[in-house]
């Protein structure tokens, strides 16, 4: 990552920090992420939670990356409810965090309530699949949407351009 996101800078910092949900420890987000205790603050774990995968986009190409044991489910259910989603495209946050918007994911994530540990837990994503984790492309949201948007951009190939950048194939 060119700038390391901050989160004691972040200007949505008081908003992120109302919206965690507290918990004595964070569950696997990823199979091959060991159970690791809380931090000291929900902050802290959001940002364990995007550098822990951007490391793994730097070891494994997107496109051959597995998030969940259900991506599938996941992948196919996330393409009924929001055909529209352009996994290229960059994030319209006002439009997700919309009246509307925040009812379409709640009925989306519900489904997932007893499948998916922490499945309404806080935690960072990137608006743009172009971007880095930075400040000004980082937008809080829900694990579910985490994953639902990653496994759209890890199929469609567009988190590969991190692996290539870390083996040194592209600038």
């Amino acid at each position: 990552m060119s700038k390391p996101f901050d989160p004691e800078t972040a200007e949505n910092f008081e908003d992120m920090e109302k919206q965690f949900a507290v918990k004595g420890t964070l569950q696997r987000p990823f199979p091959s992420m060991k159970t690791t205790p809380l931090r000291e603050s929900p902050r802290e774990t959001a940002v364990e939670h995007l550098m822990t995968y951007w490391s793994i986009l730097e070891k494994v190409p997107g496109s051959k990356l597995r998030l969940t044991k259900m991506d599938n489910e996941i992948y196919e259910h996330f393409k009924r409810e929001f055909p529209e989603f352009n996994p290229a495209e960059k994030i319209n946050e006002d439009e997700m965090k919309s009246k509307a918007g925040k009812e379409r994911w709640r009925n989306f994530m519900k489904e997932y309530e007893k499948t998916i540990d922490d499945y309404n837990f806080g935690t960072m994503l990137r608006a743009d699949p172009k971007s880095e984790y930075e400040q000004e492309t980082t937008i809080f949201a829900m694990r579910m949407q985490f994953y639902a948007i990653e496994i759209s951009r890890n199929r469609a190939g567009l988190n590969d351009w991190v692996y290539e950048k870390a083996q040194g194939k592209s600038q």
